[in-house]
């Protein structure tokens, strides 16, 4: 049987991954996507979409659709023991986007997938890669257990933390985890009117509870919580059918730490997790790249990962399109420090999101305030607008 021949392969049909096949065909390039889930997309999951995301969403005009479908965020507004401290406007943020948009992951990744349907192969495994000095062969099983061969110019990663592309090739990583356990859950939205289109971010003494807006006037929460069993069945598992014991819990810490009752017979979803910060050693070997998570795995706190993914994307589809075009081959070194340096970038700003999110004593809590009181008063607040939607990555 002959063996199939394409351009590029990505392993991955992940909405990073669907994003640059769809780059890369808009650019005339033969590409294939080896998505091992059969099944459609499902769940919020990741909702931020960030300016320069959806500047990059114009190449392939997924940008119209997401923005016809997606909440707008104008502001985000900190709050602590139930006065706002400061808010916080993204007018001045991007040029193009002056708000960051949210939107459930199943319906950007299906819009992404409109985009790059005839590319997407599903239900198919990559189980072995071989690389030669021209291409590179790649092995998987298929949809009905069978085994299927393609035979690529280039082979991209962008199958996610536990990335096979990565382990495929001996690529370790380095990084570390965070005591930190958060518990998010999608309720109908229960802030005043005046609140809709704002980001809220509560820093009391107890510990942070942020939260974001939905279409169809829903909101979602993000609370640490403490490290203890209350939560245990939530933790490492994404549910539309949650448990209700976690759903009571979440919304009565909610309104324990904001003053704001979410009704619990409305949530949808409900989420846990721990933080951990994990980079690969090296972004790719030869004809194999890898992107978004399986190059930079970062702390959800913030909404960046996927955004970082997204923009790893649009930097790599013409350095691999002129490269299909003229036969060179990779790697590409300015590419992989640009990168990596965003990466490094975005978990800082983890860091110190987390850190201001943590409880503290009353006095201590207090000097918080008075420091997010003053940054968020100052001139140069907009600075800080366009660096929490990503404007330097």
């Amino acid at each position: 049987m002959p063996i199939e021949r394409v351009d590029v392969l990505v392993v991955g049909g992940g909405p990073v991954g669907l994003f640059l096949a769809a780059l890369l065909a808009a650019r005339g390039v033969d590409v294939r996507v080896w998505e091992r889930r059969a099944e459609p997309p499902t769940g919020s999951r990741a909702i931020g979409i960030h300016p320069p995301s959806l500047d990059a969403f114009a190449a392939i005009g997924v940008d119209t659709a997401v923005l016809a479908e997606a909440s707008l965020v104008r502001a985000g507004v900190a709050r602590s023991r139930g006065r706002t401290i400061g808010t916080l406007r993204f007018d001045r943020a991007s040029p193009t986007h002056p708000y960051v948009a949210t939107l459930d992951q199943h319906r950007t990744e299906s819009l992404l997938r409109a985009s790059a349907s005839s590319a997407l192969r599903t239900g198919t495994t990559l189980t072995a890669l071989s690389r030669q000095a021209d291409h590179v062969d790649a092995v998987g099983t298929g949809p009905d257990g069978g085994t299927v061969t393609l035979r690529a110019a280039f082979v991209v990663g962008a199958d996610g933390a536990r990335s096979a592309v990565r382990d495929l090739l001996g690529i370790g990583t380095t990084g570390r985890e965070y005591p930190d356990r958060y518990v998010m859950g999608d309720f109908a939205d229960p802030e005043a009117p005046s609140a809709r289109s704002a980001a809220l971010v509560d820093v009391g003494p107890d510990g942070v509870v942020e939260s974001f807006p939905l279409p169809g006037a829903r909101r979602r929460y993000v609370a640490l919580v403490p490290d203890d069993d209350a939560f245990a069945s939530a933790e490492g598992s994404w549910t539309s059918t949650p448990d209700a014991a976690v759903v009571a819990r979440l919304a009565a810490l909610v309104a324990e730490r904001t003053g704001v009752v979410p009704d619990p017979a409305s949530c949808s979803m409900t989420s846990g997790f721990r933080v951990r910060r994990r980079t690969a050693e090296r972004v790719g070997v030869g004809r194999v790249v890898l992107v978004g998570d399986a190059a930079h795995e970062i702390s959800p706190i913030g909404g960046q990962g996927m955004n970082l993914g997204w923009l790893d994307a649009a930097e790599l589809a013409p350095l691999l399109a002129g490269a299909v075009r003229t036969g060179v081959a990779g790697p590409w070194p300015g590419y992989a420090a640009r990168r990596q340096a965003a990466a490094r970038r975005a978990a800082r700003q983890a860091e110190v999101n987390m850190a201001l999110g943590r409880p503290l004593g009353p006095v201590t809590a207090t000097g918080r305030e008075a420091l997010l009181r003053t940054a968020l008063s100052l001139p140069t607040a907009h600075g800080l607008a366009r660096l929490y939607a990503m404007r330097w990555a």
